[in-house]
Order: structure tokens, then C-alpha cells, then sequence
């Protein structure tokens, strides 16, 4: 009872907010051209399965999942392909394609990561949005391999620059270790909801605690940004016991009664994760480039009506930092910024002579989720609009495309200013100490931007010498 009084409470709520669907006075005023999808794959089970150490911290048995290591879930392939039912209705209703479309040319195209939960969910994305379709999903690699434009990768790198991606991590919420320490409460009441003191690890003397004082950071060129030490061990059973929720459609934790704030509380131990890693803009504006560029390049088309890229929440987040970009903090969902299989969506309108473009985050709610409940017009996702700083949108929230396409050129350019180190003279990867990263030390300025010099002792102490 408990359980159906949650889902019609959160399904109300729901219903009240914005909807991709425009009132007929906005359809006088402007048509649908175009919709660029950049999604997250949707439900998949924990990164690593038999012995992985997320499931030797606590002696409970953790869900059965429904695929393999890493790969999406049967829930996962159902709500992706009800999400795909919805954006089939809303963009009939708005007249940009017809229903049971057998699009023809460069009208659609899905382009996916080539892991399998990113491909499985364009896939399952397609079957509900063009059912009459049998569309092809463009992916680049062999399964499960990383496709370079989904990769938040360093494609450049150079000492003052890793200074600077250093320095604005110190500006997240103090630091590295201040944002850590904020969410301490919360790593115990893991250790307590694991009974992690009486697990397979802590019998064997491995970790009785979650830790974060050994936390390094790592960025070099050719790799994604890494955080080493034990705060990553509290980042993969996050991950794992929000999955388990979202699969078993319960909101206890191995007989531990949470609410929705106290999922929210965990989830924000991953978001420390990601937002340290992805979300400084001078990291963002590397790790996103060949998303920021598609991007960009999708929205000067007149031939395309629908494009669906399907990746992962760093791409989310690395696009949205580098654009600089403000998304929204969920309602009704445990994830704060970018929930499992939710879309950044870019819709082109024009009014005849001027184009413009609506940016909204779209995900299913919690209560959508576990319910597995249809997506229909009168009962739509969550739709909440992401502003951009520095630009105003207009009295129907639009943003001009050209004011739009400046910020992009912006963001491109930045990473073209970025000079790189040439492979053959980089030193060996560098371990940098969180707490190694001091606030209040002088500042220097590249390519306009000021940030704060916090690492550069460091950095030359540890700089190897290179003789030509």
C-alpha cells in the first residue's frame, strides 16, 4: 500500500510540470525543425560482477541482476523503449515527422557508444519511436569497445593546463577533500546499511570504513580523468545500491527502510565522484570536444528532423560544463543532476525568418521507474528546462540558435587554444594528492581564464626533466 501511495503521489507530481508538448499559442508562433537527443543509457547492472569489491563490503546478498556485468537490464530495455513511445508521440503531435515514420535519407539518425548498454538502449529508444522502422543504430567499434567521441578523454594535455582543470576542482565546494568530508554522514550510514563490519572484507582485514584521505587524482593525456584511493570503493557501492533500488522496486536497502532523501544522500556520493572528475569546464572542454563539435554541427542541418546519440552521465555532464550550461537539480528522481536514461534535448524551432533552440532535461521519475508505468502526454516525464549562463532566453524560454552557436564556437575554440604537449616528450603519469590541491595562492590567467595557481609546487618538484 505504501508502495502504490509513492507512485500515485510522485506520478502526480509529475503531471504538473513542464511537458515537451507546446500550447497551440506557441505552435502559432513557431514550428518544430530538428531534435538533438544526447541521452544516458538507461537501467544496467553494477560495472563489475563475481568478487568485485562492491560486493565483498557488506555479508547480504545484492540483487539478482537481469544482464551481465555492465550491460542493460530487462527493466532497463522496457522503460528506454516506453521513452521511445513518448518522443514518437510528442514530435507527431508537433508535426515534425508522421506517425509510423519509415524515414527516408538523412532524415533520423541514432548514433550510440558501442558498450552494450548504450547501444541496447538507442536500440530500444528506436523500437518505441519508429516502430514501422527498422532502424539501423551507427556505432563505430566492436561490442562493448569505447567509441573516441563518447570517450570523455584528454586529447590534449600540458602542465599549465592540468594546473588549470586542478585549480577549478579546488573551487568545487572547497576542494576535493571539503566535498568529500560534506558527505562523511552519509558513508556511514552505508557502512551501517552494509553492515560493512561484518563483511567479507573486513573478516579478512581489508576496510572496515569508507575512506577518502588517500584520494589522487590522475589526468593525462590519451585517458579519462582518474581518482585513485578508497573514496572510488564509495562511488562503486553507490552505484550498485541505487541500481539494486531502481531493479528491485524497493526502497530498502538489505532490510534498511530509506527515504527518498536518504537515496538522495547516496546518490550524492557519486555526484562528488563525477563532479570532481567531469565537470570542471577547463577538463569539460577537452573531455567533451568531439560531443560539443557533432553537436553543434547537428544543429546547422536543414536535412535532419531527429538525431538520438546515446552515451553516458559524464558525457552529460562534460557537455554541460564545457557550454557551461546550469542543469537543473532533479525533482522525483534519486540522482541529482543526470538520472539513468535521462536526454539533454535541443529543440530547433523557427518562427520563418529566425531559428531558436529549447534545451530541456527530460527523465523518467522514480516512481516511473519502479512502476514501469506508460508515458503518455497526460502522464509525461519529467521535464525540466536547463538555462545557459551569459545568454537570456526569450518570453517563450527559447534561446536564439545564433546566440547558441556563439557559445559553442566559444567552447571549440578554447580547446583549440589548448597547447599540446607532444606524446614523446610527457612525463610518466603523475598521482596528484587531493589534499595536495591549497586554496589562497596566487593566480595566473590562460587564454582569458582566471583560476587559481594551487598546484604548481607540486608539479615542478614532480616534473621529470627532458633533455632534447
Amino acid at each position: 500500500m505504501k508502495k502504490i501511495l509513492l507512485l500515485v503521489l510522485l506520478l502526480a507530481g509529475a503531471s504538473a510540470q513542464a511537458q515537451l508538448q507546446r500550447t497551440e499559442a506557441f505552435r502559432t508562433k513557431y514550428k518544430l525543425q530538428e531534435v538533438v537527443v544526447m541521452s544516458r543509457h538507461n537501467i544496467r547492472s553494477p560495472l563489475t560482477s563475481g568478487g568485485a569489491a562492491y560486493m565483498r563490503v557488506t555479508p547480504h546478498q545484492w540483487f539478482q541482476w537481469t544482464s551481465p556485468s555492465s550491460q542493460l537490464s530487462l527493466r532497463g530495455g522496457v522503460l528506454e523503449t516506453e521513452m521511445g513511445q513518448y518522443f514518437r508521440k510528442w514530435v507527431v503531435g508537433e508535426g515534425l515527422l508522421p506517425d509510423n515514420c519509415r524515414p527516408t535519407g538523412e532524415e533520423v539518425l541514432f548514433y550510440a557508444n558501442s558498450r552494450q548498454r548504450t547501444f541496447a538502449t538507442a536500440k530500444y529508444f528506436s523500437a518505441g519511436f519508429l516502430p514501422f522502422a527498422n532502424v539501423d543504430i551507427t556505432h563505430k567499434l566492436a561490442e562493448d569497445k569505447m567509441d573516441p567521441t563518447f570517450l570523455p578523454q584528454f586529447t590534449k594535455m600540458n602542465d599549465t593546463y592540468r594546473q588549470q582543470v586542478l585549480s577549478e576542482m579546488q573551487a568545487l565546494h572547497g576542494g576535493p577533500q571539503a566535498w568529500m568530508q560534506s558527505v562523511q554522514p552519509t558513508l556511514t550510514h552505508m557502512e551501517q546499511i552494509l553492515d560493512m563490519a561484518h563483511s567479507p572484507a573486513a573478516l579478512q582485514g581489508d576496510t572496515l570504513h569508507f575512506r577518502f584521505d588517500d584520494t589522487q587524482f590522475k589526468l593525462e593525456k590519451g585517458d579519462e580523468p582518474r581518482m585513485t584511493g578508497g573514496y572510488t570503493l564509495a562511488n562503486s557501492v553507490a552505484d550498485a545500491l541505487v541500481l539494486q533500488c531502481y531493479e528491485s522496486e524497493s526502497m530498502e536497502a538489505f532490510g534498511h527502510p530509506l527515504t527518498t532523501q536518504q537515496w538522495r544522500d547516496i546518490c550524492a556520493v557519486k555526484a562528488v565522484y563525477d563532479g570532481l572528475l567531469f565537470t570542471t569546464h577547463a577538463a569539460a572542454i577537452n573531455l567533451a570536444h568531439p560531443l560539443v563539435s557533432r553537436i553543434y554541427e547537428e544543429l546547422q542541418r536543414t536535412d535532419r528532423k531527429f538525431m538520438f546519440l546515446c552515451g553516458h552521465d559524464s558525457n552529460l555532464a562534460s557537455i554541460s560544463a564545457a557550454l557551461r550550461f546550469n542543469l537543473p537539480e532533479t525533482d522525483n528522481a534519486l540522482e541529482l543532476r543526470t538520472p539513468i536514461g535521462s536526454k539533454l534535448v535541443f529543440e530547433k524551432w523557427s518562427d520563418g525568418t529566425t531559428d531558436y533552440v529549447a534545451i530541456n532535461l527530460v527523465y523518467a521519475t522514480l516512481a516511473q521507474m519502479q512502476g514501469r508505468a506508460l508515458l503518455t502526454p497526460e502522464q509525461p516525464p519529467m521535464v525540466m528546462p536547463v538555462t545557459v549562463q551569459g545568454l537570456t532566453p526569450n518570453a517563450d524560454g527559447l534561446y536564439l540558435l545564433s546566440d547558441l552557436n556563439t557559445r559553442f564556437l566559444e567552447t571549440l575554440a578554447e580547446y583549440d587554444a589548448i597547447e599540446d604537449q607532444p606524446t614523446a616528450l610527457q612525463a610518466p603519469p603523475r598521482a596528484i594528492p587531493a589534499t595536495a590541491i591549497i586554496p589562497n595562492t596566487p593566480t595566473y590567467t590562460l587564454s582569458g581564464i582566471q583560476a587559481t595557481d594551487t598546484t604548481r609546487g607540486i608539479l615542478i618538484n614532480n616534473r621529470k626533466k627532458i633533455k632534447k
